[in-house]
């Protein structure tokens, strides 16, 4: 899948990536490895080593493969991988935008955005969903149906820390058990990943964008979704929570009226091509 950044520059990915994901989505032999890298017990596994202190020598390999910027982060001492990988990005070098009217971004990501129509189902790389699979309730996809869906994809190579889109009242978390598909747009040529992934939601009481849901879906080698609130009163920028080490997705539903969303972004994705933004900035307005 083809991503652009906001001025319309095509952004190359991560070939070495891919061609692993390729084997192990369309090869008979890869795909029976795959069975077992998808399961949970092998993402705890791979939890286990990347928090120790071993896995800090791969750190300078990871800053190399990914052309990681290390100015933007926090001068410090990592003790493992997974310390390096949940970093956090220095004060000052994510914007968040606080005009009410404005939506933002929660996260650092690849964004696709899909209109949910009157039957509840939204369509990804021709693979259709419906929000009852995804969120395992029928009340909560009736709610959602004429509305927005924002898919936002994390590679490895992102800052994996999110935030609240605006001031509001948070509701609990909600847990869905599942495993851990690959976000890369190639598994999903194959399998229906978003409804067989781990995952879980919340839905913000907003003060501008109404009953906003956002849910939070886990991926290959990751072992933990990390959520800092249950019910709380938050505020727009405000660190919401983390993933921990591997790729991962963030995704908001919008009430039908509530917000539209950038030009570019949308024509970006009736084209099929991923917007990259940065979190905090600008991706929407709201319809008063």
């Amino acid at each position: 899948m083809k991503c652009v950044d906001r001025n319309g520059n095509i952004i190359s990915q991560n070939d070495v990536q891919n061609r692993i994901l390729s084997f192990l989505y369309n090869d008979m032999l890869g795909r029976v490895l795959l069975k077992q890298l998808i399961k949970p017990w092998v993402s705890k596994i791979s939890g286990i080593v990347l928090n120790s202190s071993f896995s800090r020598l791969l750190i300078p390999l990871f800053i190399r493969s990914y052309g990681i910027k290390t100015d933007d982060y926090e001068k410090r001492t990592y003790y493992s991988y997974n310390d390096f990988f949940t970093r956090k990005i220095k004060k000052g070098r994510r914007k968040i935008d606080q005009d009410p009217n404005h939506l933002i971004a929660p996260c650092d990501g690849k964004l696709s955005v899909y209109r949910i129509d009157r039957n509840s189902h939204f369509i990804i790389k021709n693979t259709s969903y419906t929000l009852k699979s995804l969120l395992r309730s029928k009340k909560l996809a009736d709610y959602y149906q004429n509305g927005t869906l924002l898919l936002f994809r994390l590679a490895v190579d992102d800052y994996h820390r999110f935030c609240y889109i605006d001031n509001g009242k948070k509701s609990k978390n909600y847990k869905i058990k599942g495993v851990f598909h690959t976000v890369n747009p190639i598994a999903n040529d194959i399998v229906p990943v978003y409804k067989e992934n781990t995952r879980e939601f919340s839905i913000l009481n907003s003060e501008n964008f109404g009953k906003v849901l956002v849910m939070e879906v886990g991926a290959m080698m990751v072992g933990k979704i990390v959520n800092y609130h249950e019910l709380a009163n938050v505020k727009r920028g405000e660190e919401k929570g983390r993933f921990e080490f591997g790729g991962s997705t963030i995704i908001i539903c919008l009430e039908k009226g509530r917000a539209v969303i950038d030009k570019d972004i949308i024509q970006n994705s009736a084209k099929g091509i991923e917007t990259i933004v940065k979190m905090g900035e600008k991706i929407g307005s709201k319809i008063s």
